[in-house]
């Protein structure tokens, strides 16, 4: 994770798939904006943007297993 005060963990809420990512690393998501989601039990789960932002990095990729809690990429709060 970026080595910045105003980054924030982006965490998998369930175990599943990232089914796919939404937000496309750096660029402005608002509030409640849908980054990524995660496939549950046929379900498709949103991971939402915590607070006005964007996302620095991604560490997992569209396709691959996680983990509930698993962190999946760093979100950087709007200054």
């Amino acid at each position: 994770m970026p080595d910045q005060p105003n980054a924030l963990p982006i965490v998998a809420e369930t175990t599943g798939t990232l089914w796919k990512i939404v937000a496309a690393p750096n660029v402005a998501q608002a509030r409640d904006a849908t980054l990524v989601i995660i496939e549950s039990m046929k379900m498709e789960i949103p991971v939402e943007a915590p607070a006005d932002g964007y996302v620095a990095e991604y560490l997992v990729g569209e396709g691959e297993p996680v983990e509930e809690g698993q962190v999946l990429g760093a979100f950087i709060l709007a200054a």
